[in-house]
């Protein structure tokens, strides 16, 4: 697919702040599928945007095949991992303009890109495209990670990571995880009360 690998290194920092997005916006991501307000070829061309973004090479593997089995062509499934929107749905392409913005900037998108989300689709449904972007952000964070340490071990280290960060994200998930989902119990998420995330950006790696 033309995808190169790796546009971005996240450090364990980087991650964690990840995580707790990721998991405290895991009930609206129960929400947009129950309802099906984010349907499975949506939830794809998210998933293949922020990739793209990030440059994960094994989730972009991944994705493509789930997104092939379920009808995608190969054609426009290129085009987003090459990063053109031109042939995705009309109704979609503010959608994943958005992703993309918010993958960009490590989840410290604008208020106005937030606004703008929201007069589209309506706020239910923002916060499920919302909640799908910050999925696959995880997912990408974490196969990065899992790409380099394979990489090292065959004697192919990825320039600008380290096994300590490597490690810390992949080792140390065991730990994280547990402690983002108990953090997103003492925090109001972000997307009912501070529409403006502060995201990743400024986390030291």
């Amino acid at each position: 697919m033309g995808l190169q690998y790796n546009k971005r290194i996240f450090g364990t920092k980087e991650f964690y702040c990840i995580l707790k997005d990721a998991f405290c916006s895991m009930k609206h991501t129960r929400n947009a599928r129950k309802k099906l307000l984010v349907d499975k070829d949506f939830m794809h061309r998210i998933m293949l945007a922020v990739t793209e973004v990030n440059g994960c090479r094994v989730c972009s593997y991944f994705h493509t095949e789930q997104a092939l089995k379920d009808g995608m062509s190969d054609e426009e499934i290129t085009s987003i991992l090459n990063g053109s929107l031109e042939n995705v749905p009309s109704g979609e392409g503010i959608g994943l303009f958005f992703a993309q913005h918010y993958a960009d900037r490590k989840g410290n998108y604008d208020k106005s890109a937030w606004v703008r989300l929201t007069d589209e689709y309506g706020l239910e449904k923002a916060k499920g495209i919302l909640a799908a972007t910050r999925m696959i952000m995880m997912g990408n964070a974490y196969g990065i990670a899992y790409g380099c340490l394979k990489g090292r071990l065959k004697g192919k280290p990825v320039e600008g990571s380290s096994l300590r960060s490597e490690m810390g994200i992949l080792v140390g998930s065991i730990v994280l995880i547990p402690m983002a989902m108990i953090s997103c119990l003492f925090r109001t998420d972000n997307l009912e009360n501070n529409p403006s995330g502060k995201g990743c950006k400024g986390v030291s790696q």
